[in-house]
C-alpha cells in the first residue's frame, strides 16, 4: 500500500502556469493550475510510498521541499525518488522525528536535542535523568512501529520567534536554538551552521514547525524542523531501525549539559535495510581493533595512554614492508629523504601559523631551559617547546638552509615522520584515530611554471602506489577556501584551486567538491578510496600553498637572475602509517597478499619425522627472502592446519612420507583448497612469484 500526499485539488478555473519538470531523460514544459503542489506535478510519472523509486520530495529552484508545497510559475520542479541521497536523508531525518515522539510518548520530562541525519542513519539527542538500555531501545523501536502504521501525516507551518518560542516554551534546547538563528552574531539567517548539526532545525531563512497530524487532522506531536519530511509516516515501513546509544555534550561541547544520543538508521526497503546491518556485521568481523588482537599485530597499553599504538612483531613486519616498499618507490621518483626532530620551540609554529590555526589540535607545550639561582630569581628565560603535529614547517627549515637555483626545482621531500596531535579522548579510535603517528609526508618545491605538470605527475604517482596495496576504487575531493579560517590573497587561492581541478580532470576519476574544506594555507584534493566493503576512506592528500614560502621568505635564484617565492605542495600518501595499516587489515579481513603477510609460508609435517625435510625447504624459501616457519610442535596435524589458517597465512606446506619420496609438497591456501604433489622446485618458485609479483591471492 502506498500513501499519497494530502492536498487540495486546484480549482478548475484557477490561471495557469508553465511549471519545467526536470526528468531523467531532459526537460518537459508543463501546465498546471495555480495552487497546485509538487506532487499534483509528478504524480503522473512517478508514485508515492515506499521502495527505492517512491517519490518523497521535490526539488524546486534547487532547494528540497515537501510533495505538498506549492509550485510557482516558471518553478524548475524535480523528483527526488528514496533511494537517492536526498531522498535517503529525507526518510532519516523523518525516522529521527518519529524516534523523539516515541521517546517523549515514554518518558513525557525528555527534552529535545537536535535530531540530524548522518551518513546511514539519524540520531537525536535527549535530556534524560536516566540513560537509555538496550531493552528501552527495542521498546522505542516497536513505539516507532506504532507511529508509522498509524500514518501520521507531517505538516510545515511558518512561524514567527515569538510564536516558536510560546509553543516550545518547555523545550529549552530549542529555546536557545530559536535565540542563536535571531542573533546576529550567527550566519544561521543565511543557511550557516549554529550548533553540531542543528542546521536541520534553524539554518535557513524561516522559523518553521513540523507538526504530526492524525488521520482526523488533530496534532498529536511537534518539532522545530526546517524540513522537508516525508508525506507520511506509513512511507517509512519497516526499513528502520534502532542501534545503539551513548552520550553527548550539548552542541558538541563538553562544557556544556550531557543528553543521551540515540542512533538508528532508516533505508528506502527492508532489503535495503537488510544490507545495511549484513555489511555492518561484516565490518564488525573486519574490525581492526579485534584482529590485531587474534593476529598478534599490535596494542595500546593502558601504561602509554590513549590512541599511542604498540606495534608487535608481526605487525612491525607489515608495517617494515609497507615502508620499504613506498621508499623504493619513493626513491625512484626523485624524492630526497629527509629526517626532522619529533619537538621544537614554539616559533617555528608561531612562523608557519599553526599555533594559530591549529593550536587546539596540539599537545601542550612544555616550559625548558629555564634557569633560577638559590633565591628563586629567573637568571634564563625558559622557552615553550611543542611536540610537531605537522613536519612541513621543519622542511622548509631544510630548503631555507642555503642558496636554492631553479636548476634544482622541482625538489621534493620525503620523511617518514612521526607527528602527535591532541585527540579528544572520544574520537580516539583504534589506529585510525590516533595521538601519534607517523606521516609519509613530502613537501614539493617547484616553479608556478612546473606546478600544473607536477601536480599531475604527482596525482598518478599517488593513484599508481595505491592500486600496489590493492586498492583500486577512487574517486576525488576538493576542499576549497574557508574565507574565515584563512590566509593569502584571492589571486593565490583561485590559482591553487585550478591547477589542482585541472590535476583532478586529468586523471579522469570523479571529483565531488567540499566547500570551504580547505586547510588554512591552501586548497587540497584528498583521494577517497572504497575498501572490500564499499566503505569510503581518506587516503592521500595533495595541497598546493603559496602562503608557506612566503611566512618563511623561501626563494629560489630564476633563470633571469632575480629571486622568486617558490610554490609549496604538501602531499601524505598514507595520510599516516597507522591509519592506513588500519585500513588495510579491514580491507583484507587480515589475510594480507604474501608480500605484506608478517608469516608467508609454515610447513607443516604430517609426523615429527618430515619436520627436517621440512626445515630444508625452508631455507630454500629464505634464501630468496621469503618469512617461512615450520611448526613441529606436539599438535596434531589438523589442529596446526586450523592454527596457521586462522593466523591467516597464505601457503602452508604439507609433507608426509609420499612427499619425501617424491621431492615433493602438498600446498595448502588460506581458502581451503589443496595441490598435493607440487615438486619443490614449483613450490619454490610458485611462492617467490607470488611474493614478488604482490599478487592479491
Amino acid at each position: 500500500m502506498t500513501q499519497s500526499p494530502e492536498t487540495t485539488a486546484p480549482s478548475t478555473d484557477a490561471p495557469l502556469l508553465t511549471v519545467v519538470v526536470e526528468g531523467a531523460t531532459g526537460r518537459t514544459e508543463r501546465r498546471v493550475p495555480q495552487g497546485a503542489t509538487a506532487w499534483q506535478v509528478l504524480e503522473e510519472d512517478h508514485r508515492a510510498g515506499r521502495g527505492d523509486d517512491a517519490l518523497v520530495v521535490a526539488r524546486i529552484g534547487g532547494e528540497l521541499r515537501d510533495l505538498d508545497s506549492e509550485v510557482a510559475d516558471g518553478d524548475v520542479v524535480e523528483p527526488v525518488l528514496a533511494a537517492s541521497p536526498d531522498g535517503l536523508q529525507v526518510l532519516r531525518h523523518s525516522a529521527a522525528h518519529v524516534l523523539a515522539q516515541a521517546v517523549q510518548q515514554a518518558r513525557p520530562d525528555a527534552r529535545l536535542g537536535i535530531g540530524p541525519p548522518v551518513t546511514d542513519g539519524f540520531y537525536y539527542d535527549f535530556d534524560v535523568e536516566v540513560p537509555f538500555t538496550p531493552e528501552d531501545l527495542q521498546a522505542l523501536q516497536k513505539a516507532m512501529a506504532r507511529i508509522v502504521k498509524e500514518g501520521q501525516r507531517f505538516r510545515r507551518r511558518v512561524v514567527t520567534e515569538d510564536e516558536a518560542r510560546t509553543e516550545l516554551a518547555d523545550e529549552p534546547y530549542k529555546l536557545e536554538l530559536i535565540g542563536l538563528k535571531g542573533s546576529s552574531s550567527t550566519d544561521a539567517a543565511d543557511g550557516g551552521e549554529v550548533a553540531e548539526g542543528a542546521s536541520v532545525e534553524v539554518g535557513g531563512g524561516e522559523l518553521t514547525i513540523y507538526d504530526n497530524l492524525r488521520r482526523d487532522g488533530s496534532v498529536v506531536w511537534r518539532d522545530l524542523c526546517r524540513g522537508p519530511h516525508v508525506s507520511s509516516t506509513k512511507v517509512l515501513g519497516n526499513a528502520f531501525a534502532l542501534t545503539r546509544s551513548a552520550a553527548a555534550y550539548w552542541r558538541g561541547d563538553q562544557a556544556n549539559a550531557q543528553l543521551q544520543r540515540v542512533y538508528g538508521t532508516a533505508w528506502a526497503t527492508k532489503e535495503g535495510l537488510a544490507a545495511h546491518v549484513e555489511r555492518l556485521a561484516e565490518a564488525e568481523r573486519r574490525d581492526h581493533r579485534r584482529l590485531g588482537t587474534e593476529l598478534d599485530l599490535f596494542s595500546f597499553p593502558d601504561e602509554i595512554g590513549s590512541g599511542l599504538a604498540v606495534f608487535h612483531p608481526r605487525g612491525g613486519v607489515v608495517r617494515r614492508e609497507m615502508e620499504d616498499y613506498s621508499r623504493r618507490r619513493h626513491e625512484e621518483a626523485g624524492y630526497a629523504f629527509v629526517n626532522t626532530p619529533h619537538i621544537t620551540k614554539k616559533d617555528l609554529f608561531e612562523t608557519s601559523g599553526h599555533l594559530d590555526w591549529y593550536g587546539d589540535g596540539m599537545f601542550p607545550p612544555m616550559h625548558l631551559d629555564e634557569q633560577r639561582d638559590a633565591d628563586g630569581v629567573v637568571r634564563r628565560q625558559g622557552q615553550d617547546y611543542y611536540l610537531k603535529p605537522m613536519n612541513c614547517p621543519f622542511h622548509n627549515l631544510v630548503y631555507r638552509s642555503r642558496g636554492r637555483s631553479y636548476r634544482e626545482l622541482p625538489l621534493r621531500l620525503f620523511e617518514f615522520g612521526t607527528v602527535y596531535r591532541y585527540e579528544k579522548s572520544g574520537v580516539v579510535h583504534g589506529l585510525t584515530r590516533v595521538r601519534g603517528m607517523t606521516q609519509d609526508d613530502a613537501h614539493i618545491y617547484c616553479t608556478r611554471e612546473q606546478m600544473a605538470d607536477e601536480l599531475g605527475d604527482l596525482l598518478d604517482f599517488v593513484l599508481g602506489l595505491l592500486r600496489d596495496y590493492g586498492l583500486d576504487d577512487f574517486y576525488l575531493e576538493l576542499s576549497t577556501r574557508n574565507p574565515d579560517k584563512s590566509i593569502g590573497s584571492d589571486e593565490d587561492w583561485e590559482q591553487a584551486t585550478a591547477a589542482l581541478a585541472q590535476a583532478a580532470e586529468r586523471s579522469g576519476l570523479d571529483l565531488v567538491p567540499d566547500p570551504a574544506g580547505a586547510a588554512f594555507y591552501g586548497p587540497k584534493i584528498s583521494v577517497q578510496a572504497r575498501d572490500a566493503i564499499g566503505r569510503t576512506w581518506q587516503m592521500s592528500t595533495i595541497q598546493v600553498d603559496f602562503q608557506l614560502p612566503q611566512r618563511f621568505e623561501l626563494e629560489y635564484q630564476a633563470a633571469d637572475g632575480t629571486r622568486q617565492r617558490p610554490v609549496m605542495i604538501h602531499r601524505a600518501l598514507f595520510g599516516s602509517i597507522e591509519r592506513f595499516f588500519g585500513l588495510l587489515v579491514e580491507h583484507y579481513a587480515g589475510a594480507f597478499p604474501p608480500w605484506l603477510a608478517p608469516v608467508q609460508v609454515v610447513g607443516i609435517p604430517v609426523a615429527g619425522d618430515f619436520a627436517p625435510y621440512l626445515r630444508e625447504v625452508a631455507a630454500r624459501l629464505r634464501e630468496q627472502g621469503v618469512r617461512v616457519e615450520v611448526d613441529d610442535s606436539d599438535d596434531r596435524m589438523q589442529k596446526k592446519i586450523r592454527t596457521h589458517t586462522k593466523q591467516k597465512v597464505p601457503f602452508l606446506l604439507i609433507a608426509g612420507g609420499e612427499d619425501v619420496e617424491k621431492g615433493a609438497v602438498s600446498f595448502r591456501f588460506r581458502d581451503g583448497t589443496q595441490d598435493n604433489g607440487v615438486p619443490v622446485d614449483e613450490a619454490v618458485a610458485r611462492v617467490v612469484d607470488a611474493v614478488r609479483s604482490r599478487a592479491q591471492v
